[in-house]
């Protein structure tokens, strides 16, 4: 378990990391639908459009991969084709991350996957702690990993869980996949993964006392699946 210290946002330079909405494209209707307070109401529509992203920034990805030729055979003679040398590990936290996670799912249909459960509890001092419950996943030795979250607020829960993957297991590369983060969050990442490649619909420059991303979208688990207990 680890306490969460309050952070205050600095500048990052968003250059460095690939911002979806920084370009117009269909995505932004996405986004804005999965911020709407009314088009929220559709559960089914919210859990879509986290899936639609999912595969825009899967598809955004798989540049990255390195690919080899093939040649595969047709009706009427042989063609060659790039194709990727190697599947990457798809992991998410659950439960918010699954609707998102499932676009990757679609583009990288033979990926095996890992799932994580954690959690933040709030002390009454206001701190966090963030607890990791349980891991299971395929074996991470040598692989490409991306992590799907759909929010990246203060970035506490994506490090301690790759943290604790690292510990585990020799991680090639790893790629960092978010619906909306905030600039604390980014910033948190890149202090204790610098390494890790961040992939992310939007940024968002402010939290809540309570970590909530404003504008953000509000709790994306609760969004997609019904208020919890």
């Amino acid at each position: 378990m680890i306490v969460l210290e309050k952070l205050r946002a600095k500048p990052v330079d968003l250059s460095m990391f690939f911002v979806l909405n920084k370009t117009n494209t269909l995505a932004n209707q996405f986004i804005a639908e999965l911020r709407d307070a009314n088009t929220q109401l559709d559960m089914a529509r919210f859990r879509r459009n986290q899936e639609r992203l999912g595969e825009i920034l899967a598809y955004e990805i798989s540049k990255k991969l390195k690919y080899e030729a093939t040649e595969v055979q047709t009706p009427l003679g042989v063609a060659t084709v790039n194709v990727p040398q190697t599947q990457p590990v798809l992991g998410t936290i659950l439960r918010a991350g699954l609707p998102f996670h499932q676009g990757f799912q679609n583009f990288f249909d033979r990926s095996p996957s890992a799932f994580i459960t954690a959690y933040r509890k709030v002390r009454k001092n206001g701190d966090f702690i963030i607890n990791i419950d349980h891991i299971a996943t395929p074996n991470l030795d040598g692989k490409t990993f991306i992590l799907c979250d759909t929010m990246l607020a203060t970035g506490q829960s994506v490090v301690e869980v790759c943290k604790e993957l690292m510990a585990m297991f020799s991680i090639k590369d790893l790629h960092i996949a978010a619906v909306i983060a905030s600039t604390v969050g980014i910033e948190h990442v890149k202090a204790h993964l610098p390494k890790a490649h961040i992939w992310v619909g939007a940024v968002d420059e402010e939290m809540t006392s309570k970590a909530y991303i404003v504008p953000g979208l509000g709790d994306a688990g609760d969004l997609a699946f019904g208020e919890k207990m």
